[in-house]
């Protein structure tokens, strides 16, 4: 029997609940759970968690989960603003699992500091992608399909994510980009033979043909 507990994912998690403290996704389709005048905002912990859960439960090691806690916390900053530097992060969790964060990082800036354009960041996400280990791939999966998710759901519920909202951003892309995007890292996946990431493929398949259809594509 493996061991129950793993200090390494004990240490992402408390790393990227740290990280994340204070910080929210764009917007939400569940109602809140607690008594407020304002929209409820869905702290950003909550979506790394999903997907750390979608990656342990289609049988990945602990770095993978791991990793999977911390997807976002290279590329994002906290809400002080301040961006965690690869050092830091591989003294918390070792260099193993730094490079499955990095393989599913994009770049937000070009090297003179410039912001990029949407396409010009899921562009460079895919090339780190296809080149980085096959656990990057499943927590790319993992991580499109709660994306996939919560798009599709939010649009069901008749909210209208590519629009600002009270508390909610509108998303960077219209919806045939997000589609794009999505069948691109399906596209990617398949460089990896890995069984494990046959049915998470299916899975995010199906949620892009429910956002096809929730968008109107």
């Amino acid at each position: 029997m493996s061991d129950l507990f793993s200090p390494l994912v004990e240490h992402a998690i408390e790393t990227a609940a740290e990280w994340h403290d204070g910080t929210y996704r764009k917007g939400r389709w569940t109602d809140s759970c607690i008594d407020t005048d304002d929209v409820g905002r869905v702290p950003t912990m909550a979506h790394v968690t999903t997907v750390a859960l979608t990656v342990q439960r289609a049988g990945w090691n602990d770095h993978a989960v791991a990793a999977a806690f911390l997807h976002d916390a290279l590329e994002d900053g906290n809400r002080h603003r301040e961006s965690l530097s690869r050092d830091a992060l591989v003294a918390r969790v070792g260099e193993r699992v730094v490079r499955i964060v990095e393989a599913v990082s994009e770049p937000k800036t070009d090297l003179e500091g410039v912001p990029l354009p949407w396409r010009a960041r899921k562009e460079a996400y895919l090339e780190r992608l296809a080149s980085g280990p096959v656990e990057a791939a499943a927590v790319s999966l993992a991580d499109k399909l709660h994306n996939a998710y919560a798009m599709s759901s939010s649009l069901e519920a008749g909210i209208d994510i590519f629009c600002d909202g009270p508390n909610r951003r509108g998303l960077s892309a219209g919806a045939q980009h997000q589609r794009w995007f999505f069948v691109a890292v399906l596209d990617v996946s398949r460089r990896h033979p890995d069984d494990r990431l046959v049915w998470m493929r299916r899975r995010l398949e199906g949620e892009v043909q429910r956002f096809e259809g929730a968008a109107g594509l």
